[in-house]
């Protein structure tokens, strides 16, 4: 079943892919035929999420790694190029809240660790992977944004400052790809039950809120051959 997907035959690395929206889509594209390469901190996340890929019938590499340990960031393409030879799929999932502070008492330390996993290591996972990308037949990255760009949001400014970074950071990235096959995009997926909402947003019911499941057609309509938009943000729902 997984092989005849709309993504069957292709390799995509999924960061954040222990939980939430990450593991959401690592199924889906599993599920859709791909060998997805799961990319996260906590190993014992991606086994539930490998075990459950694997128990559906598809194919998964794991890749326990810190995106700021940024040495091993540096060199994961050359470690995907010598095992796959390939890489068509990126979605750049992984991010961290950092808490939610007034501008003027943001502890330094929180304010540049929410920057070096919001925004640093998304510019170094491109560096490293670029040339895998650019050799693909019709590669696609997609990169997780949020609504805190758009508006003012009290206390949310590590979060929101990293992820309008990101946004400049992956629209650059589709027009110098322009002539390329490479299409590069941004998803919005709105209101998700996730971890780190429910930090964000203690007095929600979880419960009401819509499943990361519920978002992932966006994202493989965006992996797919038939992508031919670059450098948008797409919401995941109308309305967003």
């Amino acid at each position: 079943m997984a092989a005849a997907g709309r993504l069957a035959g292709r390799v995509a690395l999924i960061t954040g892919a222990s939980r939430g929206i990450g593991a959401a889509v690592a199924k889906r594209f599993a599920g859709e035929g791909a060998h997805v390469i799961l990319v996260a901190r906590t190993a014992g996340g991606l086994e539930e999420v490998d075990d459950a890929i694997r128990a559906a019938g598809g194919s998964a590499t794991l890749v326990p790694l810190d995106l700021i340990d940024f040495p091993a960031l540096d060199r994961l393409g050359g470690v995907i190029a010598e095992r796959y030879g390939r890489l068509d799929n990126l979605v750049g999932n992984a991010a961290i809240l950092g808490g939610l502070y007034p501008m003027g008492h943001f502890p330094p330390e929180i304010w540049e660790n929410v920057f070096a996993v919001n925004v640093t290591a998304n510019w170094r996972l491109i560096r490293s992977l670029d040339p895998l990308l650019r050799n693909a037949k019709a590669a696609r990255v997609v990169f997780v944004t949020s609504g805190v760009t758009r508006g003012d949001f009290p206390y949310w400014g590590a979060y929101a400052a990293s992820k309008s970074a990101l946004e400049k950071i992956a629209t650059t990235y589709a027009a110098e790809l322009g002539k390329t096959t490479v299409k590069v995009n941004l998803l919005d997926p709105g209101i998700v039950r996730t971890k780190m909402r429910a930090e964000a947003m203690p007095g929600e019911d979880p419960s009401r809120l819509p499943a990361p499941e519920s978002i992932t057609d966006k994202f493989v309509e965006l992996a797919t051959d038939g992508c031919t938009v670059s450098g948008q943000i797409i919401f995941a729902r109308a309305g967003n």
